[in-house]
This record gives structure tokens, C-alpha cells and sequence, in this order.
């Protein structure tokens, strides 16, 4: 088969920033040691980028939220170091879990039941203490499916982390009351944001995710978290237009004199959503701003501070997530999981 040619849209990683991140997210769980949730393809990073990267700065538990997901991760590190959070709904899960050696979370009493029905043996357990997502009622944990199990990390989730919120305390105290009725090895409950707020709520696992990929949930953490993602697009046409012509669909920027603009292939298809518009690109530093409405696959941007730029030529989209967020109105997670398949 003739190999295709090279893409015009990258998606620049900074391994050794992600790395960073990890240890300094390590570092700052105190005693407890830093996992790292890579589900969503390591947050839309790219499982078999970012998860080596993980593994190689020390990592040693790697969380997903699919089955589907598992095999991209077994790729890179043993199956006992890989948990499924979305537990085993099925036969046909408890059955896989078991052949692939990865560990499901137990996240209900039917899950219990069909773990403890299909041979049993190590698994997570995942108690609600007021996400009110996936997880057992505190009241279940001395139900006898639940004590049956054999659990290595007991965990919980943080529902309001990013806040300064009474219900962190509410819920790290329903956590400890749980501690002592079911057996396990570990405790688990921070998630990125969680780290921050301190050794009250690392236990012994943390459970990292956006803050390995460049996100800043808490200020706390602004000093220790590098930008890991970098978003780039080739020129694919550059051309002049004349005062009073407009651009793009709707016609919402009309320009006012005569200036040379720039298409790049990228756009809403790629998860650049259309909240973008009025921000810009760079090239060396200079701002190259977006015009008119984005489109499925294609922005238009002004070239004016940059006349050396051609056809071919490389920009960047300014994707620091805390500013991006501001700038699109995206939530970090969401800047991150959108991107879209077409980079290379």
C-alpha cells in the first residue's frame, strides 16, 4: 500500500514534561505514591505516548474506565498493574478481567456478585461517599458479598476537589469510618485536584489524571504543573483579501483593509469547537489572530504579524489548559479529551 503523506496537523507531547508532572504530583502526595488515570487514551494524549513516558518516571498503577481500553495499556506495563474502574457488569467482563490479570473495581453489590460468582480473587473496591456516581453505599460494606471479596485498594472519589468545599472534609471523614470494616491492602481517594488539598487525603495510592496532562484544578498546583499537549497546524493557502470582503461561513468578520490571511486544516472535527473564534495562533511568539467562525476543518487567521509565513509553513495553537479554558470557555478535561483523531 502507498504510504500516506505527511499530515498537516501534529499534536506536539512533552514527554518529559508529563514525567515531571508525575513526580511532582508523586512528591506532593506526601507518603502515598501517585498512580496515574490514563483512560480516555491517557486523556485524548495517546495511551501508547504517554503511558511508557508514565512507566519509565516510575509509575506503577495505571487506572482505566473501559474494558475496551485495557489492551492499548497491556501494550506497555503488566496487567496487575492496571485497574478497570467501571468494575465488571458481566460474565464477560469478570471473565476477560480474570484471562487479562487486570484488576476490576467493584462498584455495586451486583458487580460483587458476579466477581464473587465468576472464581473471585484480587480486585478494587469503590465505596460513594457523595459523588453519588459509581460505588457502594457505605451501609453495604458488611453486607456479605462485599466482605467476601478480596480487596487491594479500597477507594473513593472526590466530587468537589477543585472547590473549597465543606463536603472534602465530609467526604475524607466518611472514608476513614469505612476504613476499618472491610479488609484491604490500600487506600485510595485524591484525584488530581484531591493531591492538593493535602496528606489528609492521600491515604496510600493518589489517583492523578488532569494535572499529569498539563490541567491546574487548584491553585495550589500552578507552580508545580507543565504544559504537556501542543497543538499544531500547517498552512495548507495563504491569500489576500481586500477591504470589505469577509470570511468564512456567516460572513462575521469583514476585514477592513487590505490584508493576507492563512487557512490551516483544522477545526470543530478536531475538537477545536467554534468557542474559539476571536482567539489566535502563534508563530515565534507572534500572535496570529483566528477570523470569523471556525469551521469543520478549516480556520482562517491573520498573517499580518508574521509576512514571512508560506504555504507548508508550521503555527501553534496556545494550549496552556488554564488559559485555554478562559479563552474557549472549555473546561481543562475538556480541552484535553476533544482533541481529535487526525493529529499525527
Amino acid at each position: 500500500m502507498t504510504d500516506l503523506p505527511p499530515p498537516t496537523l501534529r499534536l506536539r507531547i512533552d514527554a518529559s514534561a508529563l514525567q515531571a508532572n508525575w513526580r511532582a504530583l508523586d512528591r506532593l502526595s506526601g507518603g502515598a505514591r501517585a498512580g496515574a488515570a490514563v483512560k480516555a487514551n491517557a486523556y485524548g494524549l495517546g495511551v501508547d505516548r504517554c503511558v511508557p513516558a508514565l512507566a519509565d518516571a516510575g509509575c506503577r498503577d495505571f487506572f482505566v474506565a473501559h474494558w475496551s481500553e485495557v489492551p492499548a495499556v497491556l501494550r506497555h506495563v503488566a496487567p496487575e498493574r492496571v485497574s478497570v474502574l467501571h468494575g465488571p457488569g458481566s460474565a464477560e467482563e469478570a471473565a476477560y478481567a480474570r484471562a487479562a490479570g487486570v484488576r476490576p473495581v467493584i462498584d455495586s453489590l451486583h458487580q460483587a456478585q458476579i466477581w464473587t460468582g465468576s472464581g473471585g480473587g484480587a480486585c478494587h473496591l469503590m465505596i460513594d461517599t457523595g459523588i453519588n456516581r459509581l460505588g457502594i453505599a457505605p451501609e453495604d460494606v458488611s453486607d456479605s458479598l462485599i466482605q467476601s471479596l478480596e480487596v487491594e485498594v479500597l477507594m473513593s472519589h472526590l466530587a468537589c476537589a477543585d472547590e473549597d468545599s465543606a463536603m472534602n472534609a465530609q467526604q475524607v471523614a466518611r472514608f476513614r469510618e469505612c476504613l476499618g470494616s472491610v479488609g484491604h491492602q490500600e487506600a485510595s481517594l485524591a484525584n488530581s485536584a484531591g493531591i492538593a488539598l493535602g496528606d489528609d487525603y492521600a491515604f496510600d495510592l493518589t489517583r492523578p489524571g488532569l494535572s499529569l496532562y498539563g490541567g491546574v484544578p487548584r491553585d495550589e498546583l500552578d507552580g508545580d504543573i507543565a504544559q504537556v499537549a501542543y497543538p499544531q497546524a500547517a498552512l495548507i493557502q495563504t491569500r489576500s483579501i481586500e477591504a470589505g470582503e469577509s470570511v468564512g461561513y456567516n460572513a462575521t468578520f469583514t476585514a477592513t483593509d487590505a490584508m493576507r490571511v492563512g487557512v490551516v486544516s483544522l477545526g470543530y472535527a478536531d475538537g477545536i469547537l467554534r468557542s474559539w473564534a476571536g482567539a489566535h495562533f502563534t508563530s515565534q511568539g507572534r500572535a496570529l489572530p483566528i477570523l470569523g467562525k471556525v469551521s469543520m476543518d478549516m480556520i482562517v487567521i491573520d498573517l499580518a504579524n508574521a509576512p514571512d509565513l508560506a504555504e507548508g509553513d508550521w503555527v501553534e495553537l496556545p494550549y496552556h489548559l488554564p488559559d485555554a479554558a478562559q479563552q474557549s470557555t472549555l473546561s481543562q478535561y475538556e480541552l484535553l479529551t476533544v482533541l481529535g483523531r487526525r493529529f499525527g
